[in-house]
């Protein structure tokens, strides 16, 4: 469900998040996606696709987070995308 490709969007955070903003969304999402939190949040041992939809949605978010943190970064992808 997270196909969005916006690193905002991903976050789920404003253009204008601070950056406090940003890595409390972060933090939520990350608890919330965490691969090895899967099996408690399903109350069964995942399938080999959920283990690795889980880990694709946890890519997304840290990648999203590792841009959006670094102020560098996150004006060059505001700038080009």
């Amino acid at each position: 469900f997270m196909s969005e490709t916006n690193y905002y969007q991903i976050l789920g955070v404003s253009k204008n998040a601070s950056k406090a903003e940003i890595k409390a969304a972060y933090q939520k999402l990350a608890i919330k996606h965490h691969p090895d939190r899967l099996r408690q949040k399903l109350g069964r041992e995942p399938t080999e696709k959920e283990k690795k939809q889980a880990e694709e949605e946890f890519k997304k978010i840290s990648q999203a987070y590792e841009v959006l943190s670094n102020p560098e970064k996150r004006q060059n992808y505001d700038r080009y995308g």
